[in-house]
């Protein structure tokens, strides 16, 4: 399957393009993003990040890999990324099947919570899954909130190397029962009326 464009009220998200790179490596390249990633992530970010990260995801969708990778726009924008979502539902990894930064400028707005919300209902809908998980270092308050807001439940601790020199990582589970009851509470995104 495609990586399909999602609406929300105020973003869309939209497949990873290799006209996305210039984006991605100004708005990635910020310790303040970086830090509380995986330590698998190169840092200080080379010059030619942006374009060798895209140009390697673009290569495992096009070899069949199942992996959704959505960059954010604003939808009154210019068409710019502002942030990125990949979610592999059945890869199993330490680091769970969902991962998502958002530049700097666009914090504290809700967006992000906004563009979960989306990713949950595709989850949920055309994929079909029952549940999944995702993980954070355990001092990104900020990524903790996103999963507390989008129906994730805390389900414990693992030891996963982080640029700011944590280990310790909150995993949580996304289940299904629980996202379409949380879902049923909320009024569906202005996107979807």
């Amino acid at each position: 399957m495609l990586t399909p464009t999602l609406h929300t009220a105020r973003l869309l998200l939209r497949p990873l393009a290799v006209a996305d790179a210039p984006a991605i490596q100004r708005h990635f390249n910020n310790w303040n993003i970086i830090r509380t990633l995986a330590a698998v992530v190169p840092w200080p970010y080379p010059d030619d990040g942006a374009a060798t990260f895209v140009k390697l995801q673009l290569d495992k969708i096009a070899a069949g890999e199942e992996i959704y990778q959505w960059v954010l726009v604003l939808r009154d924008g210019d068409g710019t990324a502002i942030g990125n979502i990949h979610f592999r539902p059945r890869v199993e990894s330490r680091k769970g099947h969902r991962g998502f930064w958002l530049a700097e400028p666009y914090w504290h707005q809700g967006l992000m919570s906004e563009a979960i919300a989306a990713v949950n209902d595709f989850a949920f809908g055309p994929l079909g899954l029952d549940h999944f998980y995702v993980c954070n270092v355990a001092s990104n308050a900020a990524s903790r909130r996103v999963k507390q807001k989008t129906g994730a439940e805390f389900i414990g601790h693992i030891a996963l190397p982080h640029h700011n020199g944590e280990t310790r990582t909150e995993r949580w589970i996304v289940r299904r029962k629980a996202w379409l009851r949380y879902r049923g509470s909320q009024p569906p995104p202005a996107g979807d009326r």
